[in-house]
């Protein structure tokens, strides 16, 4: 029997009634293209084979890799690496298109696997993750809230993010020390005004969080912008970063966009 790995942050779900919910929550189509992040034992795996034709799963560990195979055999495309060293988008085109991604995700790496599946975005319709509650809540957070941050307006410009449920610690084994949730990401249903420059507003974004107690002006001193960029603003730069909302960044990006230099605008871009 394979042993969990404290190194490769492995709690193996075992409760399920968990696992039917998050298949049920994804209301499936046996036409639908799924990754699996993280199968471990396959408490997944096998609810989602009777439901879509085929599943293509990612999965580090070298004897629970050979398990999945011995197990679901051909039905089961299996990459066996870190999920962190596959381009997303390479492992779409294999797939056959735009693709669903699901687990239940390593939680020592779960904030690298959402950046890894929001910065390619346009190859994925949706993903449904169980993660740390606390990380959970990060993605919903509104503004002026002690959770809002980089994740939140990330995983709000790019998504519609919504908190599925909660997951107490004893579906699991080992059993974690933290409560675990089920968030949903639609990358579909965007919300959100689109930045003129995705990069500028990623850099805006990261730039103004790097320094999140000191206000927005410190923050964008690196684009280093002429006097008329301040005259003509409509956010007042003596607001922290944590007040603004995901609209707001974008009127900040597009501002910076539309008047700093094409070498200042690098530098910043490449500063973050």
């Amino acid at each position: 029997m394979t042993r969990p790995k404290k190194s490769l942050g492995q709690n193996f779900l075992t409760d399920g009634n968990v696992a039917r919910k998050i298949v049920e929550s994804l209301k499936l189509k046996t036409s639908d293209r799924l990754l699996e992040i993280g199968p471990g034992k396959g408490a997944l795996t096998g609810l989602l084979l009777s439901a879509v034709k085929r599943v293509t799963a990612v999965e580090i560990d070298d004897e629970l890799s050979a398990e999945l195979r011995k197990r679901f055999g051909s039905a089961l495309t299996l990459y066996h690496n870190n999920v962190l060293d596959l381009d997303l988008r390479d492992v779409a085109r294999a797939m056959g298109g735009v693709i669903r991604i699901v687990g239940n995700i390593p939680y020592n790496i779960t904030t690298p696997i959402l950046f890894w599946i929001i910065d390619a975005s346009d190859a994925v319709t949706d993903c449904t993750l169980m993660m740390q509650r606390e990380v959970a809540l990060r993605l919903v957070a509104k503004p002026r809230t002690k959770e809002y941050g980089i994740l939140s307006i990330f995983a709000q410009y790019y998504s519609q993010p919504a908190l599925e449920f909660t997951v107490p610690p004893g579906a699991f084994t080992p059993v974690p020390e933290v409560t675990s949730a089920v968030i949903s990401l639609n990358f579909q249903d965007l919300r959100s005004p689109r930045a003129h420059d995705d990069s500028v507003f990623r850099a805006v974004v990261r730039g103004t969080f790097g320094k999140r107690r000191k206000t927005l002006r410190n923050g964008l001193r690196p684009f280093e912008l002429p006097a008329e960029f301040f005259g003509s603003l409509p956010i007042d730069l003596q607001r922290r970063p944590e007040e603004l909302s995901v609209g707001e960044f974008v009127l900040l990006s597009d501002a910076v966009a539309k008047h700093a230099s094409a070498e200042t605008l690098q530098r910043g871009i490449r500063s973050k």
